[in-house]
């Protein structure tokens, strides 16, 4: 196993197709950075958010999941309550090679105040827009900015393919739209 370097990722994007839309350098200035870097790719989030609330005092529940635990918000930010998180997607979508693993990791910017970014990893041949939980952790608000970066894809290439891909087993998330809420 391999991660891979700046110039793989970038020949797989343009040649496949495997991120898009595709920035092949780091973008910067004013901003919280993203495109691609050294040893990975800074995605961007959208500008489409859910963000949790207590209004209907619903349980949280991942097998019966109440879509009305979340408000959904479009706008150049989200403001995040205290101790609260929101859902958010990927600019870009993703095409995972069948011999390919990603590990997404928030970025450090944004871990420094105390937000923490989860994704869990891109599976091999997984397709989509990356859903995105962002919790906030601390007492205060928490501003999150629409199209600048909010976490970095790291690509692991195996020696050899798996027995069974994402894509042969119809995961559940395959060729996903928008911000997706927990599925069963």
């Amino acid at each position: 196993m391999t991660i891979k370097s700046d110039r793989w990722i970038q020949a797989m994007a343009l040649e496949y197709g495997m991120i898009e839309p595709f920035v092949a350098e780091q973008v910067r200035g004013g901003i919280i950075s993203y495109g691609l870097s050294s040893y990975g790719y800074d995605m961007r989030v959208a500008d489409e958010f859910k963000v949790f609330t207590n209004v209907f005092n619903t349980l949280v529940d991942p097998k019966h999941f109440d879509p009305r635990s979340f408000v959904d918000i479009r706008g150049d930010y989200c403001d995040i309550p205290p101790n609260s998180f929101a859902l958010a997607r990927s600019v870009e979508y993703f095409r995972i090679p069948r011999n390919v693993l990603c590990i997404v990791l928030g970025k450090s910017t944004i871990a420094r105040c105390g937000i923490i970014v989860n994704v869990t990893p891109l599976e091999p041949e997984w397709c989509g827009y990356v859903t995105i939980e962002i919790s906030n952790t601390t007492p205060l608000p928490a501003r999150i900015y629409a199209n600048e970066g909010i976490a970095q894809v790291l690509f692991i290439e195996s020696d050899e393919p798996p027995l069974m891909s994402y894509a042969d087993k119809s995961g559940k998330y395959q060729h996903q739209v928008g911000v997706v809420p927990p599925r069963l």
